[in-house]
This record gives C-alpha cells, sequence and structure tokens, in this order.
C-alpha cells in the first residue's frame, strides 16, 4: 500500500443506529432477541427438513439452504454490534471490517440467487408437474447451490480487493452498525470511479438479473394459474408457492425501500436504521412465513419437537 493509506492496524468507528447512551441497553436487548429468534427459528427449520423423510425433496433442500445462509447472513453483523454495545466500543479493525463486508455481501448474494432457484422450483412444479422430478433431479440441485455460492464468493472477493486499492482520510467513521460497501467506499481520499463501477454494475448483475428471473418464473406461474378451470385446483396451486411469493416479496421490498431511501435523503443515519429491515427483520420472520404458511412444515415442525 502506499503511505497514507489505511493499514491492517488501523481502525474504523461504526456509530451504531444511535449514539444516545440512554437508548444502549434497550438497543441490545431488542437485537439481541432478534438475533437469537432468528437464530433458533432458522435452525429449527434445518433441523425440521433433515429429520422429516417427506421433506427431502428440491423444494425443501433449497429452504434448508436458505435457512443456513439467514443464519449466517445476520452473524455478520448483529454480534458485532452487540459486542460493541456491551464494551461501549464503536472501533472496528481495518481486516475486521474487510472480513466482515466480505462475508456479508457473500451471504446476500446467496440469499439471492437461493431466492431466485426457489422460484424456478416452483415453476417447473406448476407449470411442468409430469417432468418435475426429471428436471429438478438432485444433480442440477447441488449444481444450482454451488453456483450460488461460488458466483457471490467471486463478486465478493472482488469488491474487497478494490478496496485495498483506496487510501482513505482521517475521518474514519461510518454511520452505520456495520462495514457496509457503499458506507467505506465514500470514507476514501482517492479515486473511487473503479470501485463504483464496479459496484453499481455488481449491483444491476446480481440484483436485477435474479429479481428478472423471479419475475419472468412467476409470469409463468401466473399463467398456468390461470389456466386451471377449478378455483379449489387455483388455490392449491397457488398455496405451494404462496410463502415463497411472500419471502421474496419481503427481501426485495425492504433492500429496494433501503436503497430508495439512500438514494432520497443524505441522512446516512436514516439509510442504517432502515437497513435493519432486511439485514435483521426479514432473516427473521422467514422461518414464521414457512411455518405458519406451510402444513409440511408444521407437521415436521410437530414432529421433531415432540421427540
Amino acid at each position: 500500500m502506499e503511505p497514507g493509506n489505511v493499514t491492517q492496524s488501523s481502525e474504523f468507528l461504526l456509530l451504531g443506529l444511535s449514539e444516545t447512551p440512554g437508548q444502549q441497553p434497550l438497543l441490545f436487548v431488542l437485537f439481541l432477541s432478534m438475533y437469537l429468534i432468528t437464530v433458533l427459528g432458522n435452525l429449527l427449520i434445518i433441523l425440521a427438513v433433515s429429520s422429516d423423510p417427506h421433506l427431502h425433496t428440491p423444494m425443501y433442500f433449497f429452504l434448508s439452504n436458505l435457512s443456513l445462509v439467514d443464519m449466517c447472513f445476520i452473524s455478520t453483523t448483529i454480534p458485532k454490534m452487540l459486542l460493541n454495545i456491551q464494551t461501549q466500543s464503536k472501533a472496528i479493525t481495518y481486516a475486521g471490517c474487510l472480513t466482515q463486508m466480505y462475508f456479508f455481501l457473500l451471504f446476500l448474494g446467496v440469499d439471492d440467487f437461493i431466492l431466485t432457484v426457489m422460484a424456478y422450483d416452483r415453476y417447473v412444479a406448476i407449470c411442468h408437474p409430469l417432468h418435475y422430478t426429471v428436471i429438478m433431479n438432485s444433480q442440477l440441485c447441488g449444481l444450482f447451490v454451488l453456483v450460488s455460492w461460488v458466483t457471490s464468493a467471486v463478486n465478493s472477493l472482488l469488491q474487497c480487493l478494490m478496496l485495498l486499492d483506496l487510501s482513505f482520510c482521517s475521518d474514519l467513521e461510518i454511520p452505520h452498525f456495520f462495514c457496509e460497501l457503499k458506507q467505506v467506499v465514500q470514507l476514501a481520499c482517492s479515486n473511487t470511479f473503479p470501485n463504483d463501477i464496479v459496484m453499481y454494475f455488481s449491483t444491476g448483475l446480481l440484483g436485477g438479473g435474479p429479481l428478472a428471473g423471479i419475475l419472468y418464473s412467476y409470469s409463468k406461474i401466473v399463467s398456468s394459474i390461470r389456466a386451471i378451470p377449478s378455483a379449489q385446483g387455483k388455490y392449491k396451486a397457488f398455496s405451494t408457492c404462496a410463502s415463497h411469493l411472500s419471502v421474496v416479496s419481503l427481501f426485495y421490498g425492504t433492500g429496494l425501500g433501503v436503497y430508495l431511501g439512500s438514494v432520497g435523503t443524505h441522512h446516512s443515519q436514516s439509510s442504517a436504521t432502515a437497513s435493519v429491515m432486511y439485514t435483521v427483520v426479514t432473516p427473521m420472520l422467514n422461518p414464521f412465513i414457512y411455518s405458519l404458511r406451510n402444513k409440511d412444515i408444521k407437521r415436521a415442525l410437530e414432529r421433531f419437537l415432540g421427540r
């Protein structure tokens, strides 16, 4: 690195959601509760799916992977936030910040891809039911998950490596509760144009691409459901993808809301508060959405917990 660049011994300061001392105990209890609920809920989904042979199907294979990713996703940010509140310290090392960014982008990308694959799975199940078991074989399902991880890992690595070329000013305060890529890039004193280009290109490609795939899958699903003559048949077909549609709406709705909010306002603290929705609330609600709307998951959980 050039002289003046941030070294591995340097630190960033995470300002968090609030700098008011009186609010810190409340934030600690609130986020600790949400973190424990998220981990427990997603862990129960994984155990229920793995313990019930009837759920060893592509749809529940992807669901268990989604639950695993959600647990990892929330674990990249909240434990550090809780530690900072408990120790009354805002510091995070440069290496720690890079590591947090890498895993945050990794799990965010995998989450996005798995939601897309789940939409494709529902498309095949509803539009091509007779060929479902042939098309969605175990090899293809494994390949989908592998490609999701590899693609997201390459993108995360590229984004973090490009940060190594940046030099930073003396003001190293991040108005967020974790090392968010855009916020860190904005602290740089050197030219950030290449970083901005790669950041927006990857967001458009890895965010817009999966969203387009989900929308296409559901457009075909809606067309197929409309062609079903009976109302009962339509309801049964729609009920198989209702949970996934709810999760997708929550994931993209909150994420898009945070993005549009950050464009419309320059108040970074408001953006940090809004980002809680997709970084914390969405992973916490996913197990509830699948367990409340899905009878198979309900039965599997009852059998697992009743042992």
